[in-house]
């Protein structure tokens, strides 16, 4: 089975609803939601041939300082195999 890229990002607090709006607006490229409410964490499930769309569109949420920091992890709802 295939499982999606796993990426988390903290979004700055007072414009969550700039960055959601913007994501949106770009349709297939993640699923995403809130991880964490209080710090503005946000996760993302990445369709591997969507990566580099999402990558560009984080890079740019950077250099707005919207996105503060994002980091590609282990997909968290990826199970072992029994």
């Amino acid at each position: 089975m295939s499982y999606c890229l796993y990426y988390q990002a903290k979004i700055n607090l007072p414009l969550t609803w700039l960055f959601v709006a913007a994501l949106r607006s770009c349709e297939h490229i993640c699923f995403d939601r809130t991880f964490d409410v209080s710090k503005g964490v946000f996760e993302f499930f990445v369709p591997v041939d969507q990566e580099k769309i999402f990558l560009s569109f984080m890079d740019y949420m950077q250099q707005k300082q919207i996105v503060t920091r994002i980091e590609k992890k282990e997909n968290r709802l990826k199970q072992e195999e029994v």
